[in-house]
């Protein structure tokens, strides 16, 4: 699969790329600011597009074609309705958190994943305004700031039921049915007190970027992120990182039997996703069988739709 690239060199470039890419976005940002100008709607009033996302994924797809121009690439703002092949292929959101980026709230990132076979085996993703960088290489472990192994924690830690668990949810900007009456349910049995018949889990999180919730899960600072509705961009990056620091992947729940943990075209392209930090299992029990028991808890209560 992998084993023919040189995974640690594409890295070090993906890197490179994401590093000036951040640059850009902050100019960027910067300059709409002074301006006071330069967004337009995609859907609808919660679903933007600016010229910054669309002059960082030109600069990216430049970088990468002149660099790897016999790879695939498939990019937010210029899908087309590509799918994902077993060939090396590019999978990149220039600004995730848009509407962040424009309200200037700090929870942005450039996303790069790199899938071969369907698989993600590197992934970089990158907030320039917190100055943090994840990045991960299959079988070379996932870092922040390329020093920083994770998780955090380095042993993982335990987690025995959604009730000690942080979750990472969104409302996405499609607020339409189904979608809104059942993502909005979900979030009320996880919030709420058992007497309500609630999880009563330890709180949620919504910081408005898919790759920066997955990158979380990946330093055991979430517990958990579910999502319907978001794209393989968003997701692709981060699902290497989280594999390479412990972690679990899962999609749709009627499938929950045929996951084995890793993100794969089928899970990215479904677009339904549940991701788990590394856990440490209890006795006779394995690591994956604890998350796979944490992510078939939260799916318990989700009554899913096609997005």
């Amino acid at each position: 699969m992998s084993t023919d690239l040189n995974l640690q060199a594409i890295l070090a470039f993906a890197i490179d790329v994401a590093l000036e890419a951040g640059k850009m976005i902050k100019d960027g940002q910067a300059k709409r600011f002074a301006a006071g100008a330069g967004m337009d709607e995609k859907a609808n009033a919660v679903d933007f597009v600016t010229e910054v996302d669309k002059a960082v994924e030109a600069f990216i797809t430049e970088r990468i074609h002149s660099q790897y121009p016999e790879f695939k690439f498939i990019g937010e703002e210029t899908y087309d309705g590509q799918q994902i092949t077993d060939e090396p292929t590019w999978i990149v959101d220039p600004i995730d958190g848009t509407t962040n980026f424009i309200h200037g709230y700090p929870m942005v990132a450039t996303s790069i994943g790199l899938a071969v076979k369907g698989i993600p085996v590197l992934g970089v993703v990158y907030n320039p305004f917190t100055d943090y960088l994840y990045s991960a290489a299959k079988g070379h472990g996932a870092y922040l700031n390329r020093t920083t192994k994770l998780p955090f924690t380095g042993r993982p830690m335990p987690l025995e039921s959604l009730s000690q668990a942080l979750i990472g949810v969104e409302y996405g900007s499609k607020r339409e049915e189904p979608s809104m009456s059942r993502k909005s349910k979900v979030f009320h049995t996880l919030a709420a007190h058992p007497s309500l018949g609630g999880k009563h889990c330890h709180s949620m999180r919504l910081c408005g970027s898919a790759a920066l919730n997955g990158c979380l899960v990946a330093t055991g600072g979430l517990d958990i992120y579910w999502e319907i509705g978001c794209w393989p961009w968003d997701v692709c990056a981060a699902s290497c990182i989280i594999t390479e620091a412990g972690g679990a992947i899962f999609g749709s729940k009627d499938k929950m039997d045929s996951w084995n943990g890793e993100a794969n075209a089928e899970f990215m392209m479904e677009r339904k996703y549940l991701f788990v930090r590394a856990i440490s299992a209890a006795e006779g029990e394995s690591a994956f069988e604890a998350q796979k028991k944490i992510a078939n808890e939260l799916l318990d209560i989700v009554e899913e739709w096609d997005p």
